[in-house]
Order: C-alpha cells, then sequence, then structure tokens
C-alpha cells in the first residue's frame, strides 16, 4: 500500500467537524505520556502542558491530539500512564462530558483503533474540519505516521525494535535512527511526503509525529503542530477567528525572578477561508443567518 493509499484511507471515513469563524480548536501531537520512569518523555513539560490546557478550556476551545498521546511502544500498561497522569485524564473526561475533546491515533498508539484500554473516548485515523459549502479549505487532520511504511504497515516490527533495542540504547544516549522525530533525515524525508500529497491532492494537511513544527507565513499546503515533548516547551496549533496560529509554551521569568508559564506566538496568522479578513467575517455571518 502506498503513502497515497495509506493517507486516503486514513480519511475515507473520517468525522467531518463544523470550520467556522467563531470555531477554536487547539490541535496538539505528541504527548507521549508514559509510566512516570526516566523514559517518560512526557513529565519534563507535564506542567507547561497542564497549563495550556487549563488555558484552551477555560477559553473553549476543543481539545484534538493527533496522535502520540501515549507511549505504549516503549510501555505494555495504559493502566499505568492513566495513574501516573491521572490529572490529565480528568482534564479530558471533563472535556468528553462537553463534547469538546477528539483523539487520534498514531504510530506510537495505534493499539488504541483495536483496544478501548479502558478508556471513554473513541479514537480515529484521521478527522476533516470543513467550512460549510467551502469544502476546498477543509483541514485534513492525522498523525502523519502513514508516509512511512515502518511505523504503518509494520508497525509491529517497529514497536519491537522501540521496546526491546532503541529504548534501552536512549538511556545510554543512542538515538533511534528509524525516528522520523531523532533522525533529520528520516525527519525530512517523511515531510516531502506529507507536503506532496498535501500539494497533489491539494488538501491542507495538518500532522504531527515529525516532532517538527510547520507553518509557514505563505499559504501551503502541509502544516505540523510539533510536540509535547521539545527540550523547553511544548508547541501547537490554535485554530479561532479564522485563522490558523502555531504556538509556544515555556517557562519564563519576570523581572523579579519569579517564574510563569508564557505562551508565545511564534508563526501565522494564516487565513482559513480567504486572504481578506473581512470577507471571513462576512461570510461566516452569511452562514449564521443562513443556518438560522
Amino acid at each position: 500500500m502506498s503513502v497515497s493509499s495509506r493517507l486516503e484511507r486514513a480519511f475515507k471515513n473520517a468525522p467531518i467537524l463544523p470550520l467556522t469563524y467563531r470555531s477554536r480548536y487547539v490541535l496538539m501531537s505528541d504527548c507521549h505520556r508514559g509510566v512516570g520512569t526516566s523514559s517518560d518523555n512526557f513529565l519534563k513539560n507535564q506542567h507547561l502542558y497542564s497549563a495550556a490546557l487549563k488555558y484552551y478550556y477555560q477559553r473553549g476551545f476543543t481539545y484534538i491530539e493527533l496522535g502520540d498521546g501515549d507511549e505504549l511502544w516503549e510501555n505494555r500498561s495504559m493502566k499505568t500512564i492513566l495513574e501516573v497522569h491521572d490529572d490529565v485524564f480528568g482534564m479530558f473526561a471533563q472535556l468528553h462530558r462537553e463534547n469538546r475533546i477528539y483523539l487520534i491515533y498514531g504510530n506510537h498508539d495505534v493499539i488504541k483503533k483495536k483496544k478501548s484500554l479502558s478508556l471513554p473516548f473513541p479514537f480515529y485515523e484521521g478527522i476533516i474540519l470543513c467550512p460549510a459549502n467551502m469544502p476546498q479549505r477543509a483541514l485534513y487532520l492525522t498523525h502523519g505516521h502513514q508516509a512511512s511504511l515502518l511505523n504503518s504497515t509494520f508497525w509491529r516490527v517497529a514497536c519491537f525494535l522501540v521496546r526491546y533495542v532503541w529504548s534501552p540504547l536512549e538511556n545510554l544516549g543512542v538515538l533511534d535512527p528509524t525516528s522520523a522525530a531523532k533522525n533529520y533525515h528520516v525527519k525530512n524525508k517523511c515531510e516531502t511526503r506529507l507536503n506532496d500529497w498535501a500539494s497533489e491532492n491539494k488538501h491542507i494537511l495538518i500532522t504531527g509525529h515529525t516532532h517538527r513544527p510547520v507553518m509557514p507565513e505563505e499559504p501551503a499546503y502541509y502544516y505540523n503542530t510539533g510536540s509535547c515533548v521539545h527540550p523547553r516547551c511544548i508547541t501547537c496549533i490554535e485554530i479561532g477567528q479564522g485563522h490558523m496560529t502555531l504556538v509556544k509554551w515555556s517557562m519564563s521569568a519576570r523581572a523579579d525572578s519569579t517564574l510563569y508559564v508564557a505562551r508565545e506566538r511564534i508563526s501565522g496568522l494564516v487565513p482559513l477561508f480567504s486572504d481578506n479578513v473581512h470577507q471571513d467575517r462576512q461570510m461566516d455571518r452569511a452562514m449564521q443567518i443562513a443556518n438560522w
């Protein structure tokens, strides 16, 4: 199965969510929540993530996770992950009660597509955000591992290698050469394939997987949220008021040396409906009147 076939399959039965000028979505990816050991890459940024999640909850955003939320290649027990990060899943439960959370599985948590793992949330391979009567401006969301044969079709082989070979070696400072997040050659190859598919099909594609945030200033077809396991920050994409914005959350210090969690826009604003903000507002207002 080709890269194109795998991506098309991801969106074949994908749920379609509304996208208007009033929509508020936050897209995060690659949290890799683990079991609380030294190899749990999520731990170093857990406070940043918690602060960001509360910020988006309080402001009415819908949370969409683009895969690899939980590290189920290195770890066997989802139960332990739930216990260690119970604060995160408590927020997820609240969002779920309000129908404000959608979860996509990636290669590191692909097992979620077959097992409930005691979670009350459904998991998808892809999600589409679509403006009414404007399918050409739809946003196609998936993890992005479909660009790799090893991480998609042969994910069981990749899982074995990560669990029994690369994870132990990582503790000795040896990086996984097959990982799109850790190997620049693999990363570039993966992003090229994703960009080619998006450009050829004229779909606006947003993924994670490579851990490298991508948001060109000029109109483009391929974007990436980055990840929540960067050394000193987490990155995500905000969607609101008809625009996409790439945002970084990190620790900062005030003049009196007190620390706080800072939110910083690092790229955007990318218009979702047109290059004209006033036209976007008029169009959205027309949609509201028509639906009313």
